[in-house]
Parts: C-alpha cells; structure tokens; sequence
C-alpha cells in the first residue's frame, strides 16, 4: 500500500473511532506522533527540475561528442572531469538543502556521465583491450557513487551495467554462469538492505531475474540446452531464497526478502506456462549439476523458512515448486502426441498451492501470480489443439469437484478451529 494513501485511510479511521468513541483524542494524537511525520513526495517543482537536469546532461554530452574532434586532448579530458565534478557538486548542494530527489538525480547524472568519460577517454587515446573490463569499471564507480551519496538512481545504473558487464562475459567470453557477478549482487542487496527503500529492493531483485535470463539464453545459444529448465531453476532458487529471507534477521531483510520471493514467484508462473503450453521444446535435455542443485536448493530453503517461522505458507510453496519443477523437468511428460493429464493435474495443484500461500501469508502479488498461473492452466486445459473434448470436460469437471469438496472440508474445519481457539482463552 502507498505511504500517502495508507496515512489517509488510516487517519479517517482514527476520526471515525474517535467519533464512536472506540479511542480517545490522545490515543489518536500518540498514534499519529509515532508514525512520525509524512515522508516528502515528488512535487511539480522538483519534476520540473529533474526533467531540467536530464535535458542539461543530455546537451552536454551531445556538444562534446559534436565538437569532440575539434578539442584537444587535455581538454577533452578536462571537460569530463568537470561534467562529473560538476554534478555530484550540484548534488551536494541539493542534498544541504534537503531537496532529495534532485540530489538523488544529480548522483545518477554524474554516474552516467562517468560512464561516458570512460568510453570517450578509452578512444581518445585508442586504449584497446576487453571492453567488459572498461563496463565493470563503470559499473563499479557507479556502485561506489550509491553507496557513498545513498542514490537510488546510481544504484540503477550500477546494477544495469553490472548486468551489461556479466552478459558480456556470459556471452564473448562462454563463462557461464558468470559467477563474479553473485558478489557485485550482494553488494548491492547489502545496500538494499541498509536503506530499507522499496526502489532499492525492487532493483535488486529485478538485476537477479535479469542474471538468470541472460544465463538461460546463453545457455540456448552456445550449448542448445532447454532454457525454461534454467529459469525454473532460477526462479526455485530465488524463491526459496526470499522465503528464507523472510523468516529470519532484522526487517530490512525480511522486506528484501518479500520482494526477492514476489518476483520470483511471477517468474515461476511465467516458466510452469511454458512447460504446460509446451511451446519451447526439442533442446537437449542435459543440464549440469548446478543446474539441479539450484532448484533442490530453494525447496529445502522454502521448507527451512516454514520451520523457522513455524508457517504453513512456505511449505505449500514448496510444494508448488516440486511439482513445477518435475514439469519443467519432462518426468511427467506424456508421449508427443498425447494428452498431458498429469502436467495440468499438478500445474493446477502448484497453482492452487501458490494461491493458498500468498493468502495465509497476506502476500497479494503471490495470489495474483497464483491466479494467473491457474488462468493459464485452464486455457491449456480447454483450448488444446489434441485431445478429446469429451475427456477435457470430464477432467475440469472432476478437478471442480474435487476443489469443490476441499472447499467444504476447510469450511467446516475452519469453525471447528476456531472452538478450540476460544476454548483455549
């Protein structure tokens, strides 16, 4: 829920029980002093600037670039340095102002414009050598930027180029997976974690979804293996990962953790698609061994979070992966040509286990996913080019029963449940 619109629900609803006489008007004042004061949103003025210094970055960097050869060398050096120097300058006096966005953009400004420097300064004086070396390098000035001005922006370029710089390696070099890049990540959900902001969170996790795509497609055009296999494995493990996150260390982390498991759920649903629709097939079966330990990895971290936390929602998560994992993995595959009774039955199991969690754990984007999961499911169900449609409709009828019945059975265990817990006060 959003900050602006959280503190007007909320403040209404002291109003409202104050009025009933639920609160007092010094409960209701004590529970606004905590939450502190409304943090300071985006105003015109502050759009108007941004946009402003984004227009000022780009002339400079097209006026250099226009007039580059008709520069001499020191020069052209000395006008880079300035344009770094001169934002992070601008963003210091922003930041002594208190105005956060534009100090915030004037970091990123500065990162991008190192960037630049870099490439121009390397054909200045016709350095040649691995260019992935020359993106690292920015990268890790754009890392360096984040962590010491707390830009969220910079942090976007770092984890973009980092990116950039391990599909490289991934790509020119066959280094996959490219490892060094699980450090560079870590360091960058370190800050994530220090500043607690949902910009932050959102970047990382995204920057570890980007990771493991760039190592399926690799994987499909150098070695020929499957690529929704990889991101099944990927999407496992991060899963798995963000669920363990959730259930232990300080909140920061269990925040890291939540949104690492969100996208990571939507990206199991994206892959279990693939697999039930059958739309990627025909590559080698062959995967290696890191491969398969990645997504065991995630189902033993998801049933550790369930333990630790002492909740159900990540063991039927658990659940879910398993069975979406021996989809991806072919084991339950009917012969080509067949019906695949026994994928969609445990697709719309792992589906309705995704939609359970999600709602035990009070997580909407993970019951969304869940959903349409199901919805895809369903699709496959109904509109298969093969099959009977006889056999179609006896299997959703059953599968509506029997969803049907569980439904009845949790209704009338749900109030027994809560006898006992009255009983127990």
């Amino acid at each position: 829920m959003l900050e602006a619109a959280y503190r007007q629900r909320l403040d209404a609803d002291l109003k409202t029980w104050q009025g009933e006489g639920i609160i007092t008007p010094s409960i209701a004042n004590s529970i606004r002093v905590k939450l502190g004061p409304a943090p300071k949103g985006i105003n015109i003025p502050t759009v108007v600037g941004i946009i402003g210094a984004l227009l000022i970055a780009a002339a400079f960097l097209i006026f250099v670039a226009a007039n580059w050869t008709e520069i001499v060398r020191p020069a052209r050096f000395a006008i880079l340095l300035a344009g770094i120097g001169c934002a992070y300058a601008l963003g210091a006096m922003f930041a002594r102002q208190d105005r956060d966005y534009l100090a915030d953009i004037s970091a990123t400004v500065g990162s991008i414009v190192f960037g630049a420097a870099i490439a121009l300064t390397g054909q200045m004086y016709h350095l040649s050598g691995d260019f992935s070396a020359g993106v690292l390098l920015w990268a890790g000035g754009a890392l360096l930027a984040a962590g010491l001005t707390g830009s969220r922006g910079a942090l976007a370029v770092a984890l973009a180029t980092g990116c950039l710089w391990s599909g490289m390696r991934m790509f020119e070099a066959h280094e996959v997976p490219h490892l060094l890049f699980v450090p560079y990540w870590l360091v960058c959900a370190g800050l994530a974690v220090a500043w607690n902001a949902p910009t932050a969170r959102h970047l990382v996790a995204v920057a570890a979804g980007a990771w493991w795509t760039m190592i399926a497609m690799s994987y499909v055009s150098i070695f020929h293996w499957e690529p929704v296999n990889i991101g099944a494995a990927g999407a496992a493990f991060m899963f798995g990962a963000g669920l363990a996150m959730t259930s232990i260390g300080p909140q920061s982390l269990r925040n890291l953790g939540s949104t690492l498991a969100t996208y990571a759920a939507l990206s199991f649903v994206v892959v279990t698609a693939f697999n039930v629709l059958g739309i990627i097939d025909g590559y080698r079966q062959t995967l290696p061994q890191w491969v398969i330990g990645c997504p065991i990895a995630g189902l033993v971290l998801a049933f550790a979070a369930a333990a630790i936390g002492r909740r159900i929602a990540p063991a039927l998560v658990g659940v879910a992966l398993g069975l979406g994992l021996l989809i991806a993995g072919g084991y339950t595959r009917a012969p080509k040509g067949g019906d695949q009774w026994l994928n969609y039955s445990l697709a719309l199991i792992a589906m309705l286990g995704l939609i359970v969690s999600g709602m035990l754990d009070n997580v909407r984007p993970r019951v969304v996913a869940g959903w349409l999961g199901m919805a895809t499911a369903i699709a496959t169900i109904t509109w298969a080019l093969q099959g009977s449609l006889i056999k179609r409709t006896l299997f959703l009828a059953v599968a509506g029963a029997i969803a049907v019945g569980f439904a009845i059975l949790l209704g009338r265990f749900k109030p027994q449940e809560s006898r006992i817990q009255e009983s127990s006060t």
